[in-house]
């Protein structure tokens, strides 16, 4: 995984740092470093497999970044009784920003406005948009994000629900639907913000899709497994789907090939979290539980 240097040097000031950004650096590091490598830092899409778990006798711990932790073996690291922790809620403020953005360009049309406008259309030749305060918005996934999510679409006077493995007591007053389905069907908007993982994968499905409706916009700010692109281009090619704004996708890094055709379809790089201060903040509790770790304590973030 990427990192700047900033923060490598910050790791560096505690620790012998080996650098591994890519696959091919990654498996070059386990070869030549795995017998001494004793902590793992990475990221939830990254993970780390079996393998390299084998691979890294003095391993005893490790971490992801981010909040995510999907693509980390857990049988195998527990089997290992390696210390486990991620991110959590380092970035959340900085998510649910982001899916707020997303969700007011794509039912504002904001990109599609802007490069109107530069084509020299004005307003008066343009379809009007709806708003969105008023509106009905489901979340799916009512963790640590969708609850700041939440906050802030009742802020903006929208009704609120979501759907949960299970239903909370804190949840800020919105209703709880039992499926994705139910909640698709009473939204006008639905924003994904489950964890993902195979128990997830497709969740929002062509059977959703089809719930939410042809005046329906679907925001993704979590995993892209969440999302079947292959029923999302149809949704939209068939106009059953008023539009999407992804910052996560199936195929990533690489682009979704299937969506780049829509105009109605708002795309961001995987970014929603993504701010000095939220990987400032991010890198600053990876190292505070390192040290509760060496010391034996608990650490903060325990997955």
């Amino acid at each position: 995984m990427p990192m700047a240097e900033q923060h490598q040097a910050q790791l560096r000031e505690r620790h012998d740092v080996i650098y591994a950004p890519t696959a091919e650096a990654r498996a070059q590091a386990v070869a030549e470093h795995g017998a001494t490598i004793d902590l793992v830092l990475t990221i939830g899409s990254v993970g780390l497999r079996a393998d390299e778990i084998a691979a890294m006798p003095k391993l005893g711990a490790a971490a992801t970044l981010g909040a995510g932790y999907e693509a980390i073996d857990l049988p195998a690291a527990q089997a290992r009784g390696l210390t486990l922790w991620n991110g959590a809620g380092t970035n959340d403020a900085c998510v649910a920003d982001h899916a707020m953005a997303l969700l007011l360009a794509t039912v504002r049309a904001l990109p599609q406005q802007e490069k109107a406008l530069r084509a020299g259309i004005w307003r008066d030749e343009l379809p009007l948009r709806p708003s969105v305060n008023g509106r009905k918005l489901g979340i799916l996934g009512l963790g640590t994000i969708g609850l700041r999510i939440a906050k802030r679409a009742l802020a903006f006077d929208m009704e609120v629900c979501y759907h949960n493995r299970r239903e909370r007591p804190d949840a800020l007053g919105c209703g709880y639907f039992g499926s994705p389905v139910e909640l698709a069907q009473w939204a006008d908007f639905l924003v994904v913000a489950a964890p993902g993982g195979p128990s997830t994968r497709h969740i929002v499905n062509a059977e959703v899709l089809k719930a939410l409706g042809p005046q329906g916009h679907v925001v993704n700010i979590a995993r892209g497994s969440l999302i079947d692109t292959a029923a999302l281009a149809e949704a939209l090619a068939a106009g059953t789907l008023a539009g999407a704004a992804l910052d996560v996708y199936e195929s990533e890094p690489k682009p979704p090939e299937a969506l780049l055709g829509f105009p109605n379809v708002v795309l961001t790089p995987h970014i929603a979290g993504w701010s000095p201060e939220s990987v400032q903040a991010t890198v600053d509790l990876f190292l505070e539980n390192t040290r509760r770790w060496l010391a034996g304590e608990p650490v903060l973030t325990p997955i």
